[in-house]
């Protein structure tokens, strides 16, 4: 699953910045670094898009999973392998590991679709009725994975096998689809999003907008939860059902980092943005400590600063993880409860890498102005 690291302690001040201290089982168990990670391909890092490098979910032990030249790899440790896929010339992902070393990726294209995918096999299994190329996907430790599909209808998995659609909220209106599943927990929480694109034949009207969905692992009827800003990105939720992700506040990326808390009736809160950046997002919550992790971000043409990778460590404000090179960018994926986060940074040549960043909340810190 893309999640987890460490509860933050009390913040102490040290060498002029201020730090997060982790609990104490982490400061025995990890040293804070930066790991570079084996990669594929030769690539810059683009604000505003998606990366060909990075760290996207991870595993057991030194398992991570993730793209590398715009390919899907996993690492054992910093050491890459290579998905095998199926034809030349074919790029793709992996999204999402649970913790038996169950993966899940997708390919792209117009015949792209879900897969799952063990280490050390020499195929990938596509998902039967998967055929939307650019979606999320997850999976959770009891092996239930989850997207959508081109039609727009979310569809959960189990044994390469499909169980279930995901309905849609009682309250949705005509021509709603679910956009994207994003996330499941292993209580069987599914988050994901539905978009409205409807004119309406009486009035002319046009009906639109997306709302972020929940669908209860307990079977209880999905439901949106209550919207923040203009629209609102769910994009990963724990295993207490803590939604985290962003809201979009206006034209560009005016981006803001944004949490949800059930039962969901009232709007999500912010901690704010990273006090150097303008915008933000969430993009992982460790599994069971709430310690969060995105990227802070200025405008893609208005780069006055460059992305930087950071946590929320659960209270108080956004933290800042360092960079790998002075002035170079960088950006966190995801996060587990053994300290880790994953992501992407740019190296001191000016050359995006696949990164983790060991016992994390140790390194977080809150730049100083």
């Amino acid at each position: 699953m893309r999640r987890g690291a460490s509860a933050a302690a009390a913040a102490i001040v040290l060498a002029g910045i201020v730090t997060a201290a982790g609990p104490a089982a982490a400061a025995t168990t990890c040293t804070p670094r930066i790991q570079v990670l084996g990669s594929l391909g030769d690539d810059v890092y683009n604000p505003g898009n998606p990366q060909n490098q990075g760290v996207l979910a991870l595993g057991a032990g030194k398992l991570s999973v993730g793209v590398s030249g715009a390919q899907p790899v996993y690492w054992t440790g910093t050491t890459l392998h290579k998905v095998p896929l199926p034809a030349a010339g074919l790029q793709g992902e992996l999204l999402a590991v649970n913790k038996s070393g169950l993966m899940v990726g997708r390919v792209h294209g117009a015949e792209g679709y879900v897969f799952t995918y063990r280490a050390g096999a020499t195929a990938i299994t596509p998902l039967p009725g998967s055929d939307y190329a650019y979606g999320e996907a997850d999976v959770n430790d009891a092996g239930y994975v989850v997207s959508r599909n081109r039609a727009g209808v979310g569809i959960v998995w189990k044994d390469g096998q499909k169980v279930r659609e995901l309905p849609l909220p009682a309250e949705a209106g005509p021509g709603t689809s679910v956009e994207l599943v994003t996330a499941v927990n292993n209580k069987g929480d599914i988050l994901g999003l539905a978009k409205q694109d409807y004119e309406d034949p009486g009035t002319g009207g046009h009906l639109s907008g997306s709302h972020p969905v929940i669908w209860p692992g307990d079977g209880g009827p999905a439901r949106y939860l209550a919207p923040s800003g203009q629209e609102s990105y769910v994009q990963d939720l724990d295993e207490s059902g803590h939604v985290v992700g962003y809201d979009w506040y206006g034209p560009g990326y005016q981006y803001k980092p944004w949490t949800w808390t059930p039962p969901y009736t009232a709007a999500g809160t912010s901690p704010g943005v990273l006090n150097t950046h303008p915008y933000g997002t969430f993009e992982a919550i460790s599994p069971t400590t709430k310690v969060t992790v995105g990227t802070a971000k200025f405008h893609p043409e208005e780069q006055t600063l460059p992305d930087q990778a950071q946590l929320w460590p659960g209270t108080g404000p956004v933290l800042a993880l360092p960079r790998l090179a002075a002035n170079q960018a960088s950006a966190a994926e995801s996060v587990s409860d053994d300290g880790r986060v994953g992501g992407a940074a740019v190296n001191a040549k000016g050359k995006l890498k696949p990164v983790i960043w060991t016992c994390a909340t140790k390194q977080a810190y809150l730049p100083q102005r």
